[in-house]
């Protein structure tokens, strides 16, 4: 036996010995078209099938090929593929030198870049594949990176202020399941809830180092993201940055008034020689106090790692992560609960409450912790199939205080007649407390892209399969009705004395009748199945056709009911391009829907009242416009109109109104948007927006019917920026201005109570930054002129006074 193995040793090395006679090798340099070393550049034999990579300083090497001739293929993303026949002689080596090209479409989408730096680009998410705006049926906007920078914005949430139709109506409250920022956006409260197209929840102020760009889809979008995470308005989704081939990065420090403190870096590196694992990480600490008195400042963490993967051209595997801890300052926030008729006042700049008085103490803070974790295989089955596996978790936390102010009448305090209609005097503050409250989401998707011909017609079709489950374990507690009740026209009162000590001491010592529990104990899950075809009858005419099927099944720990429901929820669009890649006509119908659960219906026949199971509400919009993407004149827009119906909404069944309800309520949402970026002149970018909403209640009782939706926003708004990037004599200087406008909102509005209207406002920006070599200075000046204003829906909550930032950064 031991002769059999030394003699096989023996035959084994000498065909090994006799190979490697036989073989020689390639070596060589590749450049790029500017002489320049080009790494990370994949070189491949197809006829052997062996690979290699350059290196940092564009060299490679394929050892052990046997004799032969061979074409050499060498490919890096935005150049031009290039071949090269080279011969291999035994025991030799051969050496070769390339010189990559920039392609065609790379030259073009550099001039464009460059010139044109706010425009929307080709967007996987907006209907789950990479379609460009002209070819989407479906209206979105899209904040870039490149316009955050240029604003000197650090939070996804101030970026919102760029989309037209968009309008924030309360900062976000740290706490768990629904603390994000609420944006009114054609004529419904929206949440930022997505990242990469999947559940993503921040509950705290959502910072932006790690952001890519900001997608905003219009209209009802359930049929591709389901209705959990979306509303008949539209939805959000942050598209992050990613790990890239070579070690850079960038780190800055900024500060500013109110206590502004900010330090961010933005790190990236590659692993592994070859460059097929890459890092990236980005981070930021962000402190930031207000512009009112005695109230502190809030801390916020931010932490972003991303893996990607790539053991070979057909596959990659992301694994990210998003944390993000704060201690904030709750927003002030007043509460309308009395008509304007009884307070004696029906705007906010009329209530005669100080702007900047807090009317609070210092160490009111709400603890909040958000922990995103994402896992994405992306693999390519061929040049016509792709899969797609996504796994998300999302964990958010809260615990601690959020103020809850409004203002009484002052014969409500005083019994005094005399005191009837009078401006109010006296502020009711109360608090709703988050006791160690946690809301986690699964999600895991997995859908296929499909680009194939029949018949001569393209079809790209995209299906798959998600599955949602929402678990819910979140406990509020709050005064019965108000703590203490002060005055607010009393010069030199100490409103220090409601803190965290005397709130603490309430909640401690109040007898159970005094404190109101609300916890919010559910399990749900959703089982869901979607697929789309975008079907091109002509190359520039194109349908698109979608449909979901959900499955809804929700148990509510709390009442100890479930409740089950399958819904369809269908898509159709159809897009025309008179003039192919430059112009598009579209028009789509859209659908939403809203799982109700169980409420208490009137029964006729028995004079009582019993439980049913609610239909699904339902949203409908159909929509045209047009969109542009001139080249030579570098003008994209959008401009479109839109019409949106709610149907069987749950209202007041006027046969039994204190008990019953009927589902047979509509409302009505239209208007029309305008959405435009332009680079007229060399440097120059304008950027605008114009939208006009008309949101009312057509069956839900006489009080409102006709009406707007209290949480419908402002009708008419704009935004503009205008910026500028010198060429020549000052390199590296830029310079900016814009703003936005809101008309008044009316945030009450019935026949019972009247009208209650925030005021419509203008707010203006402005920002300069230099940038010479691997630095950047920049400064910027929000709200310039310094204006009172007020947002809100139910509330009216005075908004941050002129505030000067400064930064530094450098490039690595």
């Amino acid at each position: 036996m031991k002769r059999l193995s030394t003699l096989f040793l023996l035959l084994f090395f000498a065909a090994s010995l006799s190979a490697q006679q036989n073989a020689g090798s390639i070596k060589g340099t590749i450049k790029t078209n500017d002489n320049k070393p080009a790494s990370g550049v994949s070189v491949f034999l197809a006829k052997i099938k062996k690979t290699a990579a350059s290196d940092d300083d564009g060299r490679f090497v394929l050892n052990n090929i046997p004799a032969g001739s061979y074409t050499i293929e060498v490919s890096l993303i935005g150049y031009e593929p290039l071949k090269e026949t080279v011969n291999v002689e035994p025991g030799k080596a051969t050496d070769i030198s390339l010189q990559l090209t920039v392609s065609e479409k790379q030259l073009e989408a550099v001039t464009i870049t460059s010139s044109n730096r706010f425009k929307r680009t080709e967007s996987d998410y907006a209907n789950k594949m990479p379609l460009s705006s002209l070819e989407n049926a479906q209206s979105y906007s899209t904040v870039t990176k490149e316009l955050i920078k240029d604003q000197v914005l650090f939070t996804v949430d101030d970026a919102m202020r760029n989309v037209a139709g968009l309008q924030k109506m309360w900062d976000a409250t740290g706490r768990a399941g629904d603390g994000g920022g609420y944006y009114a956006l054609r004529g419904f409260a929206t949440q930022n809830t997505m990242r990469n197209g999947l559940a993503s929840m921040v509950t705290a102020t959502t910072d932006a180092a790690n952001a890519e760009k900001v997608e905003v889809l219009k209209g009802p979008s359930a049929t591709l993201y389901g209705s959990a995470l979306t509303t008949y308005g539209g939805l959000i989704n942050r598209v992050t940055k990613k790990p890239y081939e070579h070690f850079g990065g960038e780190v800055s420090v900024s500060g500013g008034s109110y206590d502004f403190m900010r330090a961010s870096a933005d790190i990236n590196t590659p692993i592994d020689k070859a460059k097929k694992v890459m890092f990236r990480f980005n981070g930021a600490f962000t402190r930031q106090g207000s512009f009112q008195e005695n109230t502190g400042t809030g801390d916020r963490y931010f932490a972003a790692p991303s893996l990607l993967i790539k053991p070979n051209d057909k596959l990659s595997i992301s694994l990210d992560a998003e944390l993000t801890y704060a201690k904030s300052l709750p927003a002030q926030f007043i509460f309308l609960y009395f008509s304007g008729a009884d307070l004696g006042f029906n705007s906010p700049e009329h209530s005669g409450l100080d702007y900047k008085n807090s009317y609070a103490g210092d160490d009111i803070r709400t603890t909040s912790r958000s922990a995103n974790y994402f896992a994405n295989v992306h693999y390519k089955i061929s040049d016509h199939f792709t899969s797609s596996t996504n796994i998300s978790y999302s964990r958010s936390y809260s615990d601690g205080r959020n103020q809850y102010f409004f203002q009484l009448p002052n014969y409500a305090v005083t019994g005094d007649p005399a005191d009837i209609g009078t401006v109010s005097h006296y502020l009711a503050r109360a608090d709703q407390s988050t006791a160690n409250s946690r809301n986690n989401i699964f999600e895991v998707q997995q859908y296929f892209n499909c680009d194939f011909n029949i018949g001569g017609h393209r079809n790209r079709v995209v299906f798959g399969l998600d599955y949602t489950n929402i678990n819910s374990d979140q406990h509020f507690f709050s005064p019965a009705s108000f703590i203490d009740v002060v005055p607010t026209n009393v010069k030199g009162f100490d409103y220090s004395k409601f803190n965290e000590a005397f709130l603490k001491n309430y909640y401690d010592t109040a007898s159970a009748g005094l404190v109101q529990q609300y916890p919010v104990v559910s399990n749900t899950n959703i089982y869901s199945a979607f697929v789309s075809d975008v079907f091109n009858i002509l190359d520039n005419l194109s349908v698109i056709a979608a449909l979901r099927v959900d499955h809804y099944r929700n148990k509510d720990k709390t009442s100890a009911t479930s409740f089950d429901q399958t819904t369809l929820s269908p898509k159709f669009g159809v897009v025309f391009q008179p003039v192919k890649n430059q112009v598009s006509i579209f028009a789509n119908y859209q659908n939403s829907f809203t799982n109700q659960g169980s409420y208490i219906a009137y029964d006729a026949s028995e004079d009582t009242v019993v439980a049913r199971f609610a239909k699904p509400e339902h949203a409908n919009q159909w929509e045209f416009g047009v969109k542009t993407d001139l080249v030579k004149n570098y003008l994209t827009a959008t401009v479109s109109y839109y019409n949106i119906k709610v149907d069987d909404i749950l209202r007041i069944d006027e046969r039994d109104p204190a008990r019953a309800q009927v589902q047979n309520g509509t409302q009505v949402s239209r208007g029309v948007e305008l959405d435009v970026v332009s680079n007229p002149l060399k440097g120059f970018t304008i950027l605008a927006g114009l939208a006009y909403n008309d949101s009312k209640y057509e069956n839900i009782s006489d009080d409102v019917n006709g009406r707007r939706h209290p949480y419908s926003g402002s009708p008419w708004l704009a935004n503009w920026w205008l910026s500028y990037h010198f060429t020549d004599v000052v390199k590296g200087l830029r310079i900016g201005f814009g703003g936005n406008y809101a008309s008044d909102n009316k945030i009450a509005d019935s026949k019972s109570s009247g009208t209650f209207t925030l005021p419509a406002y203008t707010v203006l920006n402005a920002s300069a930054g230099y940038d010479f070599k691997q630095f950047t200075v920049a400064v910027k000046a929000d709200n310039l002129t310094n204006k009172k204003y007020w947002q809100g829906y139910s509330t009216y909550n005075p908004q941050m006074l002129r505030q000067f930032v400064g930064s530094v950064s450098y490039r690595f």
